[in-house]
């Protein structure tokens, strides 16, 4: 019996024993790539996958049961009634029951496009020549090359008379140039990639000249300068906004963390209790948007069944909406936005992000870059460090570069860009028109762990921010 087949049945067995509400997801995933470090073959990347995650609604509570390669009718029966059971259990207990909004009926099938199926055998040749080109410059003492496509066939189906069919490819390149010499190491990083085949890696980019680009740069830092610590005119550019958009912006906009459920293990919202306020400047608009085509974070359907649309966060600085599931959706008197996601049939899903993102400006870049008399352009994501409810937060870049009179001078290394959100957001005075929309890869949220994929983007951004070296 096929998977689909197992799901209907599911759906079956769980009205037979008295649940509200009853979905499934099923799942058959296929992943195959490729590490190289230093020309050579570090470990190849395969796993195959499938199975169907139960979810159940009974007496105002969850239950979740997920079976890989299920083998017979009994077992799909016997995980239903598992799922009831530990429902109603915590049913009993529960003040507050779970009530869930109405959607539509959504039946549909999605074959997202690929222009270029990609190959295993043509990542390896892509892989292996990023890689050349990354150790023909000075210093690089390692080089590696991650290339990755992930298919993956989604069959929802609910109590509701949903059933929706999604397929889609993946395809990601990540690229690492790490230099040395004379005691000191730098490193520089890009991921490319995205919803669709190869031509994500070597069409909508050139993965040779990415490379070529960071083995330059990496190299270049060896002889950059460090920073003193100050507090400066900084303008962000977007690769280092996308990361800026997703721990400030997004994560905060989760319901369930606005509502506290999170602050155990993922941390809350700074802005909790605040739609409707100014939390950002004029020059702030943000929204999360799974029908941004070619992004990881690019579908039609979430999770729930849900539609997929455009949400605007925060509108001229206004906060104004938050993303939402359909029980948060009737606790905040909303609609759901279309963001109830897992990482795969395995886990329960939960708010994530889709794409969210900056929203365009109409300023030229280098029209920012004159108006600065002393500052820092900021380049390139690395690694965050924020609190608890995503108010004080400090981000690392990869590079800097000193403003001066409006023109780019120095390269910085070892820089580290810090604020506190409402501050840096109301600070915020230009938005430039190089919108870019970047690929996040390993966003984890939620207990057990689940690491999710999406988009987060926006253009250059400039605002003001303390800025130190940290060596």
């Amino acid at each position: 019996m096929e998977l689909e087949e197992f799901a209907d049945k599911a759906i079956v067995f769980a009205a037979n024993v008295g649940c509200q509400y009853c979905d499934v997801r099923t799942e058959k995933i296929s992943k195959k790539g490729i590490v190289i470090e230093n020309s050579e073959i570090e470990y190849p990347i395969s796993k195959e996958d499938e199975g169907l995650g139960i979810r159940i609604l009974y007496n105002g509570a969850w239950g979740f049961y997920s079976i890989s390669n299920p083998s017979s009718l009994k077992i799909v029966e016997q995980a239903v009634s598992d799922a009831a059971k530990t429902a109603r259990y915590y049913g009993e207990k529960k003040k507050t029951k779970v009530r869930l909004v109405d959607i539509p009926k959504n039946i549909d099938k999605i074959d997202y496009p690929v222009l270029e199926e990609p190959h295993l055998d043509e990542l390896v040749k892509i892989g292996f020549d990023c890689n050349k080109i990354i150790q023909t410059k000075k210093r690089i003492f390692k080089a590696v090359t991650s290339l990755s496509y992930t298919t993956v066939s989604k069959y929802f189906v609910n109590s509701e008379g949903s059933k929706i069919f999604q397929n889609q490819t993946d395809t990601v390149a990540d690229l690492v140039a790490t230099a040395h010499e004379s005691g000191l190491t730098q490193s520089v990083n890009i991921t490319e990639g995205g919803r669709g085949g190869i031509e994500k890696i070597t069409k909508e980019c050139d993965i040779f000249e990415t490379a070529n680009f960071i083995s330059e740069k990496a190299s270049e830092l060896i002889d950059a300068k460090p920073v003193k610590e100050s507090n400066s005119t900084v303008i962000l550019n977007p690769d280092f906004v996308s990361l800026l958009t997703h721990e400030i912006l997004g994560h905060p906009s989760e319901a369930d963390r606005v509502l506290g459920k999170e602050m155990a293990w993922a941390g809350g919202a700074w802005w909790a209790g605040k739609i409707g306020e100014k939390i950002g400047s004029d020059s702030l608009n943000v929204f999360d948007d799974p029908t941004l085509e070619g992004s990881l974070g690019w579908y039609h359907y979430d999770d729930e069944g849900v539609k997929s649309s455009r949400t605007n966060l925060i509108e001229q600085g206004v906060l104004t909406r938050h993303l939402q599931n359909r029980e948060t959706a009737e606790i905040f008197d909303d609609k759901p936005s279309a963001n109830m996601r897992a990482t795969s049939y395995k886990f329960m899903p939960l708010i994530r992000m889709a794409c969210t993102c900056i929203d365009k400006g109409d300023w030229e870049p280098q029209e920012m870059i004159k108006e600065v008399k002393q500052g820092f352009l900021i380049s390139n994501m690395k690694i965050p460090s924020i609190d608890m409810n995503r108010h004080n937060w400090s981000i690392s870049c990869q590079f800097a570069n000193k403003i001066e009179n409006g023109e780019i001078t120095d390269l910085l290394r070892d820089v580290i860009v810090l604020g506190n959100a409402p501050e840096f957001f109301k600070s915020i005075d230009a938005c430039a028109n190089d919108f870019t929309v970047r690929p996040i890869t390993n966003c984890g949220k939620g207990d057990p762990m689940q690491s999710m994929i999406m988009g987060n983007g926006g253009p250059s951004v400039r605002g003001m921010a303390t800025v130190k070296s940290v060596e």
